[in-house]
Protein backbone atom coordinates (compact mmCIF):
# COMPACT_ATOMS: atom_id res chain seq x y z
CA UNK A 1 0.00 0.00 0.00
CA UNK A 2 1.46 3.48 -0.97
CA UNK A 3 -1.39 6.14 -0.69
CA UNK A 4 -1.76 9.84 0.19
CA UNK A 5 -4.42 10.66 2.04
CA UNK A 6 -5.34 13.30 4.05
CA UNK A 7 -5.45 12.19 7.89
CA UNK A 8 -7.11 14.40 10.37
CA UNK A 9 -5.58 14.34 14.22
CA UNK A 10 -7.29 14.47 17.24
CA UNK A 11 -4.91 17.77 17.82
CA UNK A 12 -6.74 19.23 14.59
CA UNK A 13 -3.77 19.17 12.47
CA UNK A 14 -4.65 18.11 9.07
CA UNK A 15 -1.60 15.66 7.98
CA UNK A 16 -1.41 14.85 3.83
CA UNK A 17 0.86 11.88 4.37
CA UNK A 18 1.96 8.75 1.95
CA UNK A 19 0.10 5.64 3.75
CA UNK A 20 2.85 2.90 3.52
CA UNK A 21 1.44 0.53 5.89
CA UNK A 22 -2.01 -0.02 7.70
CA UNK A 23 -2.70 -2.43 11.01
CA UNK A 24 -5.29 -2.58 13.54
CA UNK A 25 -3.66 0.21 15.45
CA UNK A 26 -1.05 2.08 13.76
CA UNK A 27 -0.59 3.95 10.22
CA UNK A 28 2.52 4.25 9.33
CA UNK A 29 3.61 7.69 6.74
CA UNK A 30 5.93 8.86 4.85
CA UNK A 31 6.85 12.53 3.31
CA UNK A 32 4.32 14.15 6.05
CA UNK A 33 3.37 17.59 5.52
CA UNK A 34 0.64 20.03 7.36
CA UNK A 35 -1.57 22.93 5.88
CA UNK A 36 -0.75 26.32 7.48
CA UNK A 37 -3.23 29.44 6.61
CA UNK A 38 -1.22 31.96 4.82
CA UNK A 39 -3.64 34.59 4.72
CA UNK A 40 -6.38 35.80 2.27
CA UNK A 41 -8.14 32.05 2.40
CA UNK A 42 -5.33 30.44 0.91
CA UNK A 43 -2.83 27.44 1.95
CA UNK A 44 0.98 26.89 2.69
CA UNK A 45 2.78 23.27 3.53
CA UNK A 46 4.89 22.93 5.90
CA UNK A 47 6.53 19.49 7.18
CA UNK A 48 4.38 18.28 9.92
CA UNK A 49 7.29 17.74 12.23
CA UNK A 50 10.26 19.43 10.95
CA UNK A 51 12.98 18.86 13.59
CA UNK A 52 12.85 15.02 13.32
CA UNK A 53 15.75 13.48 12.03
CA UNK A 54 16.48 13.42 8.56
CA UNK A 55 17.38 9.67 8.79
CA UNK A 56 13.84 9.17 9.99
CA UNK A 57 11.69 8.04 6.66
CA UNK A 58 8.77 6.37 7.76
CA UNK A 59 6.77 7.75 11.19
CA UNK A 60 4.16 5.36 12.86
CA UNK A 61 1.22 7.09 14.10
CA UNK A 62 -1.43 5.28 16.30
CA UNK A 63 -4.50 5.10 15.51
CA UNK A 64 -5.78 6.93 18.76
CA UNK A 65 -4.84 10.16 17.59
CA UNK A 66 -6.43 9.74 14.08
CA UNK A 67 -9.94 11.26 13.70
CA UNK A 68 -10.39 10.25 10.27
CA UNK A 69 -8.38 9.47 7.00
CA UNK A 70 -9.58 10.74 3.64
CA UNK A 71 -8.85 11.51 -0.03
CA UNK A 72 -6.93 14.43 -0.76
CA UNK A 73 -8.39 17.66 -3.22
CA UNK A 74 -6.75 17.34 -6.43
CA UNK A 75 -5.44 20.48 -6.24
CA UNK A 76 -3.66 19.58 -2.70
CA UNK A 77 -2.56 16.37 -4.06
CA UNK A 78 -0.31 17.68 -7.48
CA UNK A 79 0.96 19.83 -4.92
CA UNK A 80 1.95 17.48 -3.23
CA UNK A 81 3.50 15.01 -6.01
CA UNK A 82 5.50 17.87 -6.79
CA UNK A 83 6.96 18.36 -3.31
CA UNK A 84 8.24 14.68 -3.19
CA UNK A 85 9.23 14.09 -6.92
CA UNK A 86 6.34 12.38 -7.59
CA UNK A 87 5.35 11.76 -11.39
CA UNK A 88 3.23 14.93 -11.97
CA UNK A 89 0.54 14.35 -14.49
CA UNK A 90 -0.45 17.97 -16.05
CA UNK A 91 -4.57 18.94 -16.00
CA UNK A 92 -7.25 17.39 -18.32
CA UNK A 93 -6.83 19.85 -21.27
CA UNK A 94 -10.79 20.43 -22.69
CA UNK A 95 -11.49 21.87 -26.05
CA UNK A 96 -14.45 23.96 -25.84
CA UNK A 97 -16.43 24.69 -29.10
Amino acid sequence: MSDVKLIRMSSGEDVVATIVHDSDTRLTIKDAIVAVPTGQGQLGFAPWSPIISKEEKEIPVSKNFIVYVANVDDAVLSQYNSMFGNIVTPPKKEIII
